[in-house]
């Protein structure tokens, strides 16, 4: 069913359009970099992370860039800032379903959850 993220922003109260992430494979303390994308006005990928057919099983990484997001919407930031970016480590068992992994984020707080 294939692999997907969404960004709210909290902070806002919308989508976190613009927003950079990437998404990694990960094994053990490697990560390898498999995508790097920016989020649509809609705080989407344009198309899905993976498809149907191209999830395999494994341990993953979702990085999302908060801090530059939110510098860009100019919100002032303190230096260093409390969140820079947020990294999410998860691990598909179940090709067969659907893995959405959403994040609601502000420049303070973040909360994530399996989606569907």
């Amino acid at each position: 069913m294939g692999l997907s993220t969404h960004v709210l922003d909290t902070m806002h109260g919308c989508p976190a359009a613009g927003m950079a992430v990437a998404l990694y494979a990960t094994q053990g303390d490697q990560a390898t970099l498999l995508k790097s994308l920016v989020l649509n006005h809609d705080g989407r990928t344009d198309a899905p992370l993976f498809d149907n057919h191209s999830l395999k099983a494994g341990t993953y990484r979702l990085t999302f860039d908060v801090a530059g997001y939110f510098k860009a919407r100019g919100v002032q930031l303190p230096e260093p800032n409390f969140l820079n970016q947020v990294s999410l480590d998860f691990g598909v068992a179940h090709t067969d379903q659907h893995y959405h992994v959403p994040l609601l984020v502000s420049p303070w707080s973040y909360s994530t959850y399996r989606g569907s």
